[in-house]
C-alpha cells in the first residue's frame, strides 16, 4: 500500500491543498473519502467540459502501518508528536532507534516538503479528516486566525476553538509559514464515529466545500448536496464554540467512560462519566462533552466545550 493516495493537478496554478486521512490508523474514513474525491476529479471534466480545477490536490495516508493493522498508533498517537523539535531530534540520532510513528512522520514531511518544493504554491492548505470513537454532531478544530476560521466555518461544522492549548504536536501546531516557508492554513475536520458509513460522505462533502472556498473550484461545478448534508447534520449545534476541559489519560489511570456518552451531548457540572484508578471522575465545567473515549487507545478521556454566542 503507497502512503500516496493520488494526485490531481489542474490546468490553472492555485492552491496546494494536502488531505491527510488515518492520522489515526483505526479512522479509515478519511482514507476513503479522499479516494472517492479523486475519483470525482477525474470524472468531472469528462461530464462536464467547463469543469476547471485551480491548483493541485494529493491525498495521503497519515500512519501508514497502524492504518494496515487496523490500530489507532503502534508506538505512540502520531498526532501529537508534529513539531519542529521532534524533527530536529529525530534527524539528530540513529535511524535504528526510531520507532514505527518516528518514521511514519518523517516519511509524511519528507513528502509534504518534496510537494511543496515541486509545486512552488503561494498558498498551502492542509486539511486533516478524523473520526470519532463516539457518535454525535461532526465539527472542526482549526488555527485561530479570523481567516483560517472563517475557512473552516465553511466546512459547515461547529468550530471548537482552544484546543491548541489544550494538547500539544498535532497537524495544526506544525503546518504554519515558518515550518512549510509557504503561507499556510491547517484544519481538521471530524467526520463522525469511526465506523459509521456516512462518516465518509461527510468526509468527503468536508473536502469539496474547502475546496470551493480556496477556490480551487468553481461553485457553479459544486452540487448543493454536500454542502446541504453538512448544514442539515448540524443544524442543533452550536455555530462556535470554546475548549473549557480536558481530560488526559495514560494506559496506567485504567480510565473507563460510562456508557452512552456521545459528541455535543449536554453535561452538568458534577455530573459522574467516567471512572479510572482512583475511582470516580465528575464533570468541573457544565457545557457539551466532546471524543468521550470509547476505544482502547487514547491520550484523552474527553473534552468539554462551551458553547459561543454572538
Amino acid at each position: 500500500m503507497n502512503r500516496i493516495i493520488g494526485k490531481f493537478e489542474g490546468e490553472e496554478k492555485g492552491p496546494l491543498l494536502i488531505c491527510l486521512g488515518a492520522m489515526h490508523g483505526n479512522e479509515p474514513a478519511g482514507v476513503k473519502a479522499i479516494a472517492f474525491v479523486l475519483k470525482m476529479l477525474e470524472i468531472e471534466p469528462i461530464k462536464n467540459p467547463d469543469f476547471k480545477y485551480k491548483g493541485k490536490f494529493i491525498g495521503l495516508i497519515g500512519n501508514l502501518a497502524a492504518y494496515q493493522a487496523h490500530q489507532r498508533f503502534l508506538n505512540k498517537d502520531l498526532n501529537r508528536c508534529f513539531s519542529k523539535s521532534q524533527l530536529d531530534h529525530l534527524n539528530s540520532i540513529d535511524p535504528k532507534l526510531h520507532d514505527n510513528e518516528d518514521k511514519e512522520l518523517l516519511s509524511l514531511i519528507e513528502i509534504i516538503n518534496k510537494e511543496i518544493s515541486i509545486y512552488k504554491p503561494e498558498k498551502l492548505i492542509v486539511l486533516d479528516l478524523h473520526t470519532t470513537s463516539s457518535f454525535g454532531g461532526i465539527f472542526t478544530i482549526c488555527q485561530e486566525t479570523p481567516e483560517i476560521i472563517e475557512m473552516a466555518t465553511a466546512l459547515h461544522a461547529p468550530v471548537v476553538t482552544g484546543f491548541l492549548e489544550g494538547i500539544k504536536g498535532t497537524t495544526l501546531h506544525y503546518f504554519k509559514k515558518e515550518n512549510t516557508g509557504v503561507d499556510t492554513a491547517a484544519i481538521t475536520f471530524e467526520s463522525g464515529q469511526h465506523d459509521e458509513p456516512l462518516s465518509i460522505n461527510r468526509a468527503i462533502a468536508g473536502i469539496i466545500c474547502c475546496m470551493r472556498e480556496i477556490k480551487a473550484v468553481n461553485r457553479s461545478d459544486v452540487e448543493n448536496i454536500h454542502e446541504d448534508m453538512l448544514i442539515e447534520y448540524s443544524s442543533n449545534l452550536p455555530e462556535l464554540a470554546t475548549l473549557v476541559e480536558h481530560h488526559p489519560i495514560s494506559e496506567s489511570d485504567n480510565f473507563k467512560m460510562e456508557p452512552g456518552f456521545k459528541n455535543f451531548q449536554p453535561v452538568d457540572e458534577g455530573q459522574f462519566i467516567a471512572t479510572d484508578k482512583e475511582g470516580k471522575i465528575k464533570i468541573k465545567n457544565a457545557g457539551r462533552i466532546l471524543m468521550p473515549l470509547y476505544q482502547e487507545k487514547g491520550e484523552d478521556g474527553f473534552f468539554i466545550i462551551q458553547d459561543i454566542t454572538a
